[in-house]
C-alpha cells in the first residue's frame, strides 16, 4: 500500500493547463484518504473544462492502479478566488513581487465594541451528547441560509471539528495572520490544525486561555456574521474564559433525552444564566431512532430536553434523531458528520437555523 507522499510523487507529471505547472507543485491534489486498498482524493480545477477533467481522471486512475490501488475515487472542485490568488502569488516572477507594496495585516476587531458578529456558544454538561455534531450542522445550516459563518473549536483537549467536516487542509499564514480553512461555506479554526498525528494536548488552564485568545486575535475572520464556539463539556476553564471574553455571547445547550444527561446539562445552563449569557434554546440530540418499518424507538428515554427547557425558562429548539449522515467518500464534499440539506436531520437543522436567525435579527 502506498502512502500520501508516494501518491503525490506519482502524480507529479500531471500538468494543470492554465498555469502549465504540475498539479502537485500547485497543491491542487487535496483530501487524500486511504481505506483498505482504495484511495479517494480531490483535484482542484481552474475551470469547468470537461476535457481536462476526463484526461486527469484517466491519468490518475491508471497511474495509481499501476501502484496497486484497487479503486480510485476522484472529486473535482472549482478553485476559489482565495486559492486562485494564492497560486497567482506563488507563480508570479520574483521581480514583479518586489514591486508590490506589502499589505499590512487586516485587523478584525471581532471582540471590539463596534463588532457586529453574533457569537453562539454551544455547550453541554457532559461529553458524548453530540455537542460538536450540533455545532457543525448548525453552522452549515446557517451558511445554507445565506449567512457568513465561522466556527471556533474551543474544545482544546477534545478537538474534533476538522475531522467531522472532512477537512484535510491546513490554515495558511498570510502577512503573519492565520487564514481559517473554509468548507461548506463555514470558516473553521481548531487546535486540531496545530497538533501532529492526533497527539494529546497536555496543558494547564492559562495555556488554554491564551490559545483561545489567539483564535480571536491572530485569525483573519474577514466578513463574518455568526461565529459558533464549540465549548468543551462542563463548566471548566475554557467555558469560563468564553464567558469573560464574550459577555455578549448567546448559548445553545445540548442534551440527550436521558434524565441524567438533562440534569447535568442544567449546570451549563446555570453558568450561562449566572454570567448573563442569553440561552437561545435547548437542542435534544439522539431523541429517538426511526426504525426501517417507520416505528420510533426512544433509545435514551423521553422528555429530557423539554424538562431542561422548562428548568432554564427557555425553549426546545429541536429534537434530532439518532443516526449518522448518509455520506460516501466518493462525494465531492465528503464529511463524516455533516447531514445533507435534503435529509430529515438536515431539514431539522435548517429549521433550527431559521429560528435562531429570527431570534437574533428581530
Amino acid at each position: 500500500m502506498i502512502n500520501k507522499e508516494q501518491l503525490l510523487e506519482a502524480l507529479q507529471p500531471l500538468v494543470e493547463p492554465h498555469y502549465n505547472k504540475s498539479v502537485v507543485e500547485l497543491n491542487l491534489v487535496r483530501d487524500v484518504m486511504f481505506k483498505d486498498n482504495n484511495v479517494s482524493l480531490s483535484l482542484i480545477v481552474t475551470t469547468e473544462d470537461e476535457a481536462f477533467k476526463e484526461k486527469a481522471k484517466v491519468y490518475i486512475q491508471q497511474t495509481l492502479e499501476k501502484l496497486g490501488i484497487a479503486q480510485v475515487h476522484i472529486r473535482f472542485r472549482l478553485m476559489t478566488d482565495y486559492e486562485r490568488n494564492q497560486i497567482k502569488d506563488a507563480v508570479q516572477p520574483a521581480a514583479e513581487k518586489k514591486t508590490q507594496p506589502i499589505q499590512p495585516p487586516i485587523e478584525q476587531p471581532i471582540l471590539g465594541e463596534a463588532s457586529t458578529v453574533e457569537f453562539i456558544a454551544v455547550a453541554s454538561g457532559k461529553g458524548g451528547v453530540g455537542k460538536s455534531t450540533v455545532t457543525v450542522n448548525l453552522a452549515v445550516a446557517l451558511a445554507r441560509q445565506g449567512k457568513k459563518v465561522g466556527i471556533i473549536d474551543a474544545d482544546i483537549y477534545g478537538f474534533s471539528i476538522p475531522d467531522m467536516m472532512g477537512i484535510e487542509e491546513q490554515p495558511k499564514l498570510v502577512d503573519n495572520v492565520i487564514m481559517p480553512v473554509e468548507k461548506f461555506g463555514v470558516k473553521v479554526i481548531s487546535m486540531g490544525f496545530f497538533v501532529q498525528d492526533n497527539a494529546p494536548v497536555v496543558w494547564r488552564g492559562p495555556m488554554l486561555g491564551k490559545m483561545l485568545r489567539n483564535f480571536f486575535n491572530e485569525v483573519n475572520w474577514g466578513d463574518v456574521e455568526y461565529i459558533l464556539l464549540d465549548l468543551p463539556p462542563g463548566t471548566g476553564d475554557v467555558a469560563l474564559d468564553v464567558h469573560q471574553l464574550i459577555p455578549q455571547s448567546k448559548e445553545v445547550i445540548v442534551t440527550t433525552p436521558h434524565a441524567t444527561a438533562a440534569f447535568v446539562a442544567a449546570r451549563a445552563g446555570a453558568m450561562a444564566i449566572q454570567t448573563n449569557h442569553e440561552i437561545l434554546g435547548i437542542v435534544e440530540n439522539m431523541s429517538y431512532y426511526e426504525c426501517k418499518d417507520g416505528s420510533i424507538d426512544y433509545v435514551f428515554g423521553k422528555g429530557g430536553g423539554a424538562r431542561l427547557a422548562d428548568d432554564l425558562h427557555s425553549e426546545l429548539l429541536a429534537q434530532i434523531p439518532l443516526g449518522a449522515p448518509d455520506n460516501h467518500v466518493s462525494e465531492i464534499d465528503y464529511s463524516p458528520s455533516v447531514y445533507k440539506s435534503d435529509s430529515k436531520a438536515g431539514q431539522i437543522y435548517l429549521d433550527m437555523a431559521a429560528s435562531i436567525i429570527t431570534k437574533l435579527e428581530q
